[in-house]
């Protein structure tokens, strides 16, 4: 790129250019893209957080103990729950993308959007066949067919808009070099797929190297971005070709939006929140027969019996609730989203999404005291995870802070410490949590609820404190400030008295 310019003013272009004709549009068959990417943004965001159902729904009966293997199955369809989540944010990542290279649609290319939507809700369904027969390879070979498919589609997309130019944001519109465009981003566009195809070739035969060829899907921009960097700083800077610099201001790999992140973001903590409310409607509402034998038809001591279990749901989506919390104020007060923000963004939404199974863990294993302890573990290991992101996002943002961040959250600012303790409250009251049940043996799921729960809380008084403190820390400059500044007794006569004794 040739200068800070992002993406932004080309859509605050569209939008204009949209609502000067909006009949004409209409009346042509022509609408702005806005209605149906937001719709593609919230279906994405699902689809994302839904693939760890099949990890939650881990069929582990309470008289199983949490052994090694019940621990290494559960780390391995995590680890695949990881990948998948970063490989629909990248397919998420590159429709936003697409869609601010068009700026308009009609019925051609929304119905060519659908099947791309269609394509990636299919995902779940073979992420579930890869977490459920992880030796057999149809699972990871349908799910980089659907990979496949989805470039395909959006290159369709690319070709169609680029036929009509009318379709197209008027800084590709009317410029002189829209096959340098089309060519740029199709190669943006079918580079995850190409991996994909090679991906599915080796599940035929060697299915590890299906899984590396798929990370590299993930980290490819990166690496990339790298590598650049390290060929500048050796080689010096390459001289762009005169034609090519109106391409690169465009650059299709610069972060995206603040708003598209924030409102991605929102999707994922709000679908976690669902999935955990979906949890208890499932296994907690007592069927009307248990009530009548058992508990003498009294409802309401047989939902006593499922007390553990609602105190669960409340202190996970007391967590899930203040991590979004964080994640808003983080997101208030930075003006911009670099690259590593983007990428630390996005690995704690996949933590975020973990959070189900977190709920799962600690209301099915309180049979045995030790796996009691073992799921709050993971419990707390999730959510140290998401926060500590969270808090990398922060520190990131601070490397940077002119560019990133607002006046009042920088050093020095009003908002600075209070944000900095805020995003440090969840990571260590997590690793509290984790020392708890390493060094009590009386540590149990009740207890970890209780303290989920006493976190809000938590977060007023910090408020409280941090104002006490700044507020103290005034008074106290303020006391020694001017005994600081005054000159001792005797000094202003010693200042005034000559080094060297005056001349005779």
């Amino acid at each position: 790129m040739s200068g800070p310019q992002t993406p932004e003013p080309t859509l605050d272009g569209q939008a204009d250019a949209s609502a000067d004709s909006p009949d004409e549009d209409a009346a042509d068959g022509i609408q702005h893209s806005h209605r149906m990417l937001s719709f593609s943004d919230a279906l994405l965001s699902i689809i994302a957080t839904v693939m760890i159902l099949p990890v939650t729904h881990t069929e582990i009966s309470p008289e199983q103990e949490f052994d090694k293997s019940v621990q290494r199955l559960l780390a391995t369809r995590i680890a695949v729950y990881l990948m998948t989540f970063l490989i629909v944010t990248v397919a998420w990542a590159a429709h936003t993308r697409l869609f601010q290279v068009v700026g308009k649609i009609d019925d051609t290319l929304a119905l060519l959007n659908l099947a791309c939507m269609m394509t990636i809700t299919f995902l779940p369904f073979t992420f579930s066949l890869m977490v459920t027969f992880p030796e057999v390879p149809l699972g990871i070979f349908l799910f980089c067919m659907c990979v496949i498919a989805i470039g395909a589609v959006q290159a369709l997309i690319v070709l169609y808009a680029f036929h009509f130019p009318h379709l197209l944001s008027p800084q590709i519109e009317h410029s002189a070099h829209r096959g340098l465009y089309r060519q740029h981003i199709l190669g943006i566009i079918v580079r995850g797929p190409a991996l994909c195809l090679a991906a599915a070739g080796f599940s035929l035969f060697f299915y590890p190297a299906s899984y590396l060829l798929m990370a590299t899907v993930i980290f490819l921009p990166y690496v990339s971005k790298a590598a650049g960097w390290c060929r500048a700083r050796l080689v010096g800077p390459r001289e762009p070709p005169a034609h090519s610099v109106e391409v690169f201001t465009f650059d299709l790999h610069e972060p995206l939006s603040k708003e598209r992140v924030e409102a991605f973001s929102d999707g994922v903590y709000a679908i976690v929140a669902t999935l955990l409310i979906l949890d208890i409607c499932e296994d907690n509402v007592p069927d009307a027969k248990d009530v009548k034998e058992k508990f003498q038809g009294s409802l309401v001591a047989a939902l006593g019996e499922s007390g553990p279990h609602f105190l669960a749901y409340f202190g996970s989506f007391a967590t899930v609730g203040l991590l979004w919390f964080a994640h808003h104020s983080l997101f208030l007060h930075i003006r911009r989203a670099t690259r590593p923000m983007g990428l630390l963004n996005t690995l704690s939404l996949a933590f975020v999404g973990g959070l189900p199974l977190a709920y799962q863990q600690t209301s099915a294993f309180a049979q045995q005291p030790r796996d009691e302890l073992e799921s709050v573990r993971v419990s707390c290991a999730i959510i140290f995870l998401a926060s500590i992101f969270q808090f990398a996002i922060w520190t990131t943002a601070l490397l940077q802070e002119g560019e990133t961040l607002q006046p009042s959250a920088r050093f020095g600012g009003r908002e600075h410490a209070f944000m900095f303790a805020k995003l440090a409250l969840y990571p260590c009251a997590s690793l509290l949590a984790f020392a708890c049940t390493c060094v009590l043996s009386s540590f149990s799921t009740a207890i970890f609820h209780a303290m989920q729960i006493a976190v809000p809380f938590a977060f007023l008084l910090l408020r409280l404190l941090v104002r006490l403190a700044l507020a103290g820390l005034r008074a106290l400059r303020g006391l020694v400030g001017p005994l600081l500044a005054r000159p001792a007794p005797g000094a202003v006569d010693e200042a005034r008295s000559p080094l060297l004794p005056a001349p005779c």
